[in-house]
């Protein structure tokens, strides 16, 4: 396996980096495509690796990702449309990266009602069952952690430009 990985290391990565546009991420698929390989051979349902085999598995993982970050900006978009006003002046698509960005940059409790109601799509009701508040604190949370997201993805999105 260290043979294949050597060799094909430079194709794989090469592959995906143009194609992802960061560094960072290009070496995390990497990452993931030889973990897929490893996996598939300890679990015996590969008997040989090539690097022809192994740029197809970056190719899917590289498209999950991309499906991946689709799923998650129209969750963001429709959690930023559910709690906007017909005067709110925040029209703008959100930027998966940059929301991402602003998202971690809120307290962890904020982070964690966000993420379980608009990314896992569950009811207020059920956030507030996670997290141990009363749904009427919850919404007040949610509402905060809207604001505070908002805030921070503006200055994120302002700095960027």
């Amino acid at each position: 396996m260290l043979a294949i990985y050597r060799e094909a290391l430079p194709q794989v990565y090469g592959y995906l980096l143009p194609r992802c546009g960061s560094a960072a991420l290009a070496e995390d698929l990497t990452s993931e495509t030889f973990l897929a390989a490893v996996e598939a051979s300890r679990q015996g349902k590969l008997t040989e690796v090539s690097t022809a085999w192994l740029v197809g598995v970056a190719r899917h993982k590289l498209v999950d990702h991309w499906r991946r970050l689709e799923r998650e900006q129209r969750s963001l978009a429709a959690a930023e449309a559910s709690s906007m006003d017909v005067d709110d002046p925040w029209p703008e698509l959100l930027d998966a990266e940059a929301a991402y960005a602003a998202l971690a940059r809120l307290p962890v409790l904020q982070r964690a009602v966000l993420t379980l109601r608009y990314l896992d799509g569950l009811p207020v009701a059920d956030v507030a069952e996670h997290v141990g508040r009363t749904l009427h604190g919850t919404e007040t949370l949610l509402a905060r952690a809207r604001a505070a997201l908002r805030r921070h993805y503006q200055e994120g999105h302002h700095r960027a430009r």
